[in-house]
């Protein structure tokens, strides 16, 4: 029988070497729960495997303290960096306890902060499917899920026009089951050649198939080599559109009285040099359908390339091929924000599939954003130039400018001056040296720092620098009224507070000075603002180099002392305890923390974050944002349905795709913009939650929210957002026109028809930084 109790007997009656091994058992129970007790948890860990691997049989009694013991040991082997024992631990775990889903999540997590995604997603959805009910390692697959499938392979899918037409063209190709005389691809991205189609079919042509049919050339169609699609057209537009210029291009030279000096280069990852060596995709996408504030077309549509998929010869030379000059009339006024492009698929003779911004597609279309050009204004009458070229699986639109008619004219005198006429041989040199007069690359002396859109975006977003900037001051002021009144003399910030004299004459009489830590996720400049305002030891808790790089440019543009900006990482050896005292004796007069994600959801670990940032702020300081309140509102969206799941048979051509895929759908859609997303509203905003990180108390884990039904529908998904008040007059609203966030929506696995002046009850339950919504029947 299997002994229950958590300690064995002594002398159980089973012979000497049962009573040894009884003994040994106990006093390592006893060396582990001593060990625990003094936060040894790794000798407690080799206790606890040497009892269990001599009485399995006391696994249900130790189970909870060993997970404990466990997770606080990986803990301590993570902090070291000792990558090898930490997996080696849980591996011993997972023998002993293979359907723990605690275990199973535990190392999940660790798995995914080291970048194996896909095998944390196995350990994320083991866990689920032990426990359906474990909160946190739905939370974790749900998020890996959005890592690993994304969501435009569930648009494709149900996409059923796309599905039947190459349905259709496959039918027709397929004479007989030869594997050689026929391959059928969509290795396709926005950019087309974004996902090696090229490359694929090189190799095809070269291994698989059979030699094409030549022109005119009859005969059974199993004796030749085929490739759908047959070919592709690619096309493009000049357009001006906002969305995408502030989420590419830094339009500021001055935020809330920081200068941005010219020796910092903002550049987003979609724009690199042609003579970079790096692989990076040079565009990024858009449903330009759906872009916020929608967008103007500056030219026509203009071809940019053809490619035969049916010709080798044609393939290679893509790849080597020197890039093309490409000039374009302007037909509109106004600015060039980015050349937008889409393609069309030739299947075969009769069928095509287009992915152009008019059409009702899954694809979405390649944008290749506009950036580092001395004036970006053009009318009609202007040009737009460009360089195109397949380079490193890419489609390349490089060295983008605008020239005038006046400059064109300059530039044709000066080309003509030794040559009696411009022979049509020479247009091309031409166009070469009409694109160089426009195009810079970074003097010795500049800083190109590369920020993410959401960070350049950011940067744009004035309101939100105007908030943190009055609320510092309101906290500064509180705290030392006497000191800091010049700071709140608006006649006097312009001129004496942003120049070092100013700031050093105003902070003379004090010996101590205010604290700020700035550990918001990536770029911020919030650390120069807090310097601007008095006596302030600003702290930027930045990890990347030419980030570090650009803040101290600027903050020498802005005649700060060297010394005033301090980078925080430098001051502590371990990144996972960022939030630590700024010195033995001082703490904390304001802490920024990053409540929301860029993707719209609540940051994990933020509450306890906020718990530990309280016990760090001197009497009077504040937490950035003190609270937050999460509001929500019921919509009908047929696009959120399909973008988040495989809809039946009917649209996959009668396979059953769905049961495999939809094995990855999660119930959160991630970065959506709620100003453009197809839906009817169903009600009115109404309030979900309170997040308070000053005072907790004023949180609840779940409650019931009523919400009265203004239109009559089916209720396909509720999408949220949060307003962040830095105190209880300036707010933050993550749906606003300049918010650098977007939102999410909860989509229901059933939509639920209601009717204008019923109620429906909404459970929202929040554990950790995780928050579930569920509608009660």
């Amino acid at each position: 029988m299997p002994n229950s109790r958590s300690r064995p007997r002594r002398g159980a009656g089973n012979g000497s070497g049962a009573a040894g091994r009884d003994e040994l058992v106990s006093r390592s129970l006893q060396s582990a729960e001593h060990c625990l007790s003094a936060q040894d948890f790794g000798t407690a860990y080799a206790h606890y495997l040497l009892v269990l691997s001599l009485a399995p049989e006391l696994k249900d009694d130790v189970k909870e303290t060993f997970q404990y013991t466990l997770l606080k040991w990986a803990e301590e082997l993570d902090a070291l960096s000792r990558t090898q024992d930490l997996l080696g631990c849980y591996e011993q775990a997972l023998e002993l306890f293979p359907d723990d889903e605690v275990i199973c999540n535990s190392m999940g997590e660790h798995l995914f902060r080291m970048g194996f995604r896909d095998e944390a997603a196995g350990y994320f959805h083991k866990a689920v499917k032990l426990n359906p009910d474990f909160s946190d390692a739905k939370e974790n697959f749900y998020r890996v899920a959005n890592w690993l499938v994304e969501r435009w392979h569930f648009i494709m899918l149900n996409d059923t026009k796309r599905n039947m037409i190459y349905n259709a063209a496959i039918q027709k190709a397929v004479c007989s089951d030869s594997r050689v005389s026929l391959v059928v691809t969509e290795t396709v991205d926005a950019g087309l050649f974004g996902e090696g189609i090229v490359e694929s079919l090189i190799h095809a042509w070269e291994h698989l198939l059979l030699q094409p049919k030549t022109k005119g050339e009859n005969g059974n169609c199993n004796k030749y080599g085929k490739v759908i699609p047959a070919s592709a057209v690619i096309y493009g537009m000049a357009v001006e559109c906002a969305e995408i210029r502030r989420h590419h291009r830094v339009g500021l030279k001055d935020i809330v009285g920081i200068h941005l000096p010219k020796n910092v280069k903002f550049q987003s990852p979609a724009f690199s040099y042609i003579d970079n060596e790096e692989t990076v995709e040079p565009y990024t996408t858009e449903k330009m359908s759906r872009v916020p504030g929608g967008y103007l077309a500056l030219t026509e549509c203009f071809e940019i390339m053809k490619v035969d998929f049916n010709n080798l010869q044609e393939l290679k030379s893509l790849a080597t091929k020197k890039p093309d000059s490409i000039t374009i009339p302007v037909i509109k006024e106004g600015t060039l924000d980015a050349v937008v492009v889409w393609f069309v698929l030739q299947l075969d003779d009769e069928h095509s599939l287009s992915t152009s911004p008019s059409e009702e597609t899954c694809w979405e279309q390649a944008v290749y954003p506009v950036q580092d050009l001395p004036d970006y204004w053009m009318k009609p009458g202007d040009h737009v130039t460009m360089e195109v070229s397949c380079q490193d699986c890419y489609l390349r639109i490089q060295s983008i400018s605008v020239l005038s008619l006046e400059q064109e004219m300059e530039v044709t005198k000066s080309f003509t001056k030794d040559t009696d006429l411009l022979s049509s041989g020479n247009e091309a040199e031409l166009c070469s040296a009409l694109a160089n007069l426009q195009t810079s690359k970074p003097d010795a002396g500049e800083q190109i720092c590369v920020l993410e859109s959401t960070e350049i975006a950011l940067l744009n977003n004035i309101p939100y620098h105007e908030g943190f900037k009055m609320a510092m001051k309101k906290v500064f002021s509180s705290l030392t009224p006497e000191k800091l009144c010049q700071v709140m003399d608006p006649h006097c910030e312009d001129n004496e507070m942003s120049s070092g004299t100013g700031r050093q004459n105003t902070v003379q009489s004090t010996s101590e000075p205010l604290y700020v830590l700035d550990v918001s996720e990536g770029f911020s400049i919030l650390p120069i603002i807090a310097g601007t305002l008095g006596w302030v030891k600003p702290y930027s808790s930045v990890e990347k180099d030419q980030h570090r790089i650009a803040l101290d440019l600027i903050s020498e543009a802005n005649h700060f002392p060297k010394e005033t900006l301090e980078f925080w990482l430098r001051h502590v050896e371990d990144e996972s305890a960022v939030l630590q005292r700024p010195k033995s004796d001082k703490l904390w007069s304001i802490i920024i923390l990053d409540v929301i994600e860029p993707s719209g959801l609540i940051q994990q670990e933020i509450m306890e974050k906020a718990a530990i940032s309280r016990c760090l702020l001197q009497s009077g300081g504040k937490i950035f944002p003190q609270y937050v309140l999460m509001f929500g509102l019921l919509v009908e969206s047929q696009t959120l349905v399909e973008e988040n799941a495989v809809q039946g048979l009917e649209r996959t051509l009668g396979l059953n795709i769905a049961p495999f895929i939809n094995q990855f759908q999660v119930p959160i859609r991630v970065f959506l913009d709620l100003s453009s997303l197809p839906c009817i509203p169903l009600s009115k905003p109404v309030e979900l939650l309170r997040l308070d990180l000053m005072t907790p108390y004023l949180n609840t884990s779940n409650r019931e929210v009523k919400v009265h039904i203004c239109k009559s529908g089916q209720v396909t998904a509720i999408p949220f957002w949060y307003h962040m008040y830095l105190d209880e007059e300036i707010r933050l609203d993550t749906s606003s026109e300049a918010s650098h966030w977007k939102q999410a929506a909860v989509v229901l696995d059933t939509p639920i028809q209601v009717e204008m002046g019923e109620e429906l009850v909404l459970s929202v339950e929040h554990h950790k930084s995780n928050v579930s919504i569920t509608v009660k029947q």
